[in-house]
């Protein structure tokens, strides 16, 4: 009994051996601002989406550069035989979504408060091979 999900599980299992992805968290800047460096990124292949977020001067530029590097590390951790220019790796999917919200409180003049939400982010990079 179970079989057929054991199978199921496996093959998921395989699956996921063979994608290469990175994620971060927890963001300091909103998702609507990272989304606007992503769409610059989206589709290119890695040597040039790092030349890209290199030159542009954005506070998530710098953090999508470093998660990048690591989405590549991560493909080299689990194809040791092959070589990266050889595989022609580009992003093939990246996505920014809203995470948790911190509710603060600006004082107003007459007694009266504002409230100020920083909004923070989560970023995925999932990269695929164009010579697979």
């Amino acid at each position: 009994m179970g079989r057929r999900k054991h199978l199921m599980a496996e093959a998921i299992k395989e699956n996921k051996k063979k994608i290469a992805f990175a994620s971060l968290s927890n963001h300091g800047v909103s998702a609507k601002k990272t989304i606007i460096v992503l769409d610059m990124v989206r589709g290119m292949d890695v040597a040039r989406a790092l030349g890209v977020l290199k030159f542009t001067p954005n506070k998530s530029a710098s953090v999508v550069e470093k998660l990048l590097l690591s989405a590549i590390a991560n493909w080299e951790a689990k194809n040791e035989d092959r070589n990266i220019e050889d595989a022609g790796l580009y992003i093939k999917t990246i996505t920014a979504e809203q995470k948790g919200m911190l509710k603060r409180i600006q004082p107003a003049p007459q007694g009266r408060a504002h409230r100020i939400r920083k909004r923070s982010s989560k970023i995925n990079i999932v990269l695929g091979e164009k010579n697979s």
